[in-house]
């Protein structure tokens, strides 16, 4: 009943790349500032990417110019594309709305990069 599911996580080598999507309802997808977090081993979960109704984008330093964040108008879908990955990028990553989350967290989609 989540509004949101993560998928396309999977083990991937240093400098390589993937995609993450978020599948969300329509209501969710359109009204609302959608945000990519990540949770690393030992840390905090952190916003790292987000994308507005008006698909305004904003990124932490940490991975400005190597991750974007877009979405898939005809499937409902927001996408975190990942290039020149790094082992300091694993984490379990959540998309959800920002920067005040829903109540409720998906199981999220992890993200391992190997050296």
């Amino acid at each position: 009943q989540l509004p949101m599911v993560e998928s396309g996580g999977g083990l991937v080598q240093a400098g390589g790349s993937l995609t993450l999507s978020c599948t969300a309802s329509g209501p969710w997808f359109s009204d609302h500032v959608i945000g990519w977090y990540r949770q690393a081993p030992g840390k905090q979960r952190e916003l790292v990417a987000t994308i507005s109704p008006e698909d305004h984008t904003q990124y932490i330093d940490a991975v400005n110019g190597r991750f974007t964040i877009s979405r898939d108008y005809a499937r409902n879908k927001v996408l975190l594309r990942m290039f020149s990955v790094k082992p300091e990028d694993t984490a379990l990553y959540y998309c959800n709305t920002a920067p005040t989350a829903y109540t409720r967290w998906g199981q999220g989609t992890q993200v391992t990069v190997s050296s």
